[in-house]
């Protein structure tokens, strides 16, 4: 029941046509990239898998339908033994992706593939969103680790989600427990402003913390002032404390602040941990400062002021009465399509470096004298999931696919300004 309605409409009517059970190819892609982007990242993928194994219409769901008069009973019955049993390629998650790239194959009859436009597309344009910011943050991060914290910052679902999105791109870690425990995810948190207000004194919140924890724990040192909680931190847990995490101020500043405060306290190995706030551009200011890692929150789980990938899923080619294949294509001004089944490459030059998104239309290009990669993996083959796209794995291998990707794509792609997408996509 994820779906919008009109997607059971539409095959209730194509039921009635005889049209239904044609052989049809939908494609997802992005007609352009959020303003200034150099590329996207392809994140969801998995999720959207293990949800399509749950894609089900059961008792109560076509009880409703009946009782509100929705679709008519030949649909119901065809709800009732609803099961995806065709095809699915796609870009592995992870994978960086430009404007037009078909990131998404779906290949089954109209009914089957029709229904799952919504579900697909809202799974992939989420994740998508999230973890084209969270790459963006981890590139300026550079080798310092992100921590994903957002989640009183968006829907608790949603929250789940982008924590994993936020993992495929690179961040090490998450405060939401649910995402840990249904991916693997390492999960971090110690204490906020209000275990300290809670106590008496600074002094009882830090010495309480440490006898539950151990020294090794994180402090938060900014809940009154920063260079009289340091000083206490260091001396209730010595110079084993953990980290002491910073959350609001001239975070610049007060790093290197800190940092002196602790060295001289004897305190050179507990790490800086900053918060509050940050984007890629905050981040990027703050490698000049001597910072351990960073707490990353709302701007991530908005995508980074764009909480869409604007992806869309098309029709592109379906059979005729007679069985064969024929290109469609939607010609809208300002949202045409290309017509036929896409066969994507990625062409890299002498050094192995990408230097264009090939797209051939009805076969793969043929490049005999460049370098090409193939881009699309198979995901489902006759309605049977491949397992090595899903749970834990699927994100460890996404985390890969990501981090090579991204080492494939020229030094522009790393910028923080604006500018066009890193890479030309040609069609051929």
């Amino acid at each position: 029941m994820l779906t919008d309605q009109y997607e059971l409409t539409m095959v209730q009517a194509a039921l009635a046509s005889g049209a239904a059970g044609r052989r049809c190819v939908f494609e997802v892609f992005t007609r352009h990239l959020p303003a200034g982007r150099r590329y996207g990242v392809l994140a969801g993928t998995g999720r959207m898998l293990e949800g399509l194994e749950e894609f089900r219409f059961g008792g109560p769901e076509i009880d409703w339908l009946r009782a509100r008069g929705i679709v008519d009973e030949p649909t119901l019955e065809f709800l009732t033994d609803y099961r995806f049993s065709g095809d699915i390629h796609g870009y592995a998650e992870g994978e960086v992706f430009m404007p037009d790239s078909p990131v998404l194959r779906v290949e089954a009859s109209f009914a089957e593939a029709c229904l799952l436009e919504t579900y697909v597309l809202s799974v992939l344009n989420h994740d998508s969103a999230i973890a084209s910011a969270a790459s963006r943050m981890t590139v300026a991060a550079g080798d310092r680790p992100c921590v994903e914290m957002g989640s009183r910052r968006t829907q608790e679902f949603s929250a789940v989600a982008a924590a994993r999105a936020a993992a495929v791109a690179g961040f090490s870690a998450t405060s939401n427990l649910e995402a840990g425990r249904r991916w693997g995810l390492p999960t971090l948190g110690t204490a906020a402003h209000a275990f300290t207000l809670l106590h008496d004194s600074e002094e009882e919140a830090f010495e309480a913390q440490v006898r539950a924890f151990g020294p090794g724990t994180t402090l938060l040192v900014d809940t009154y002032d920063v260079e009289t909680a340091v000083r206490r931190a260091a001396s209730i847990a010595g110079p084993e404390l953990g980290a002491v995490r910073l959350d609001s101020g001239d975070l610049v500043e007060q790093a290197g602040e800190v940092r002196a405060l602790l060295d001289s306290l004897g305190n050179t190995g507990t790490r800086i941990i900053v918060s509050s706030d940050l984007d890629e551009h905050a981040i990027a200011r703050l490698q000049s400062a001597p910072v351990d890692s960073y707490g990353v929150g709302t701007k991530l789980v908005t995508g980074g002021g764009s909480p869409t990938a604007a992806m869309v899923y098309k029709l592109v080619s379906r059979t005729d009465d007679d069985g064969a294949a024929v290109a469609v294509a939607k010609n809208a001004p300002g949202k045409s399509s290309v017509g036929g089944v896409k066969h994507p490459l990625r062409r890299l030059d002498e050094t192995g470096r990408a230097d264009a998104e090939l797209i051939g239309v009805g076969a793969a290009p043929h490049l005999a004298d460049r370098d090409t990669r193939e881009l699309m993996v198979p995901l489902v083959r006759d309605g049977v999931i491949a397992a090595e796209h899903v749970g834990a794995a699927g994100v460890a291998n996404a985390q890969r696919r990501h981090a090579a990707s991204l080492a494939e794509l020229p030094p522009a792609a790393k910028r923080l300004q604006h500018g066009d997408p890193v890479l030309p996509t040609i069609f051929s």
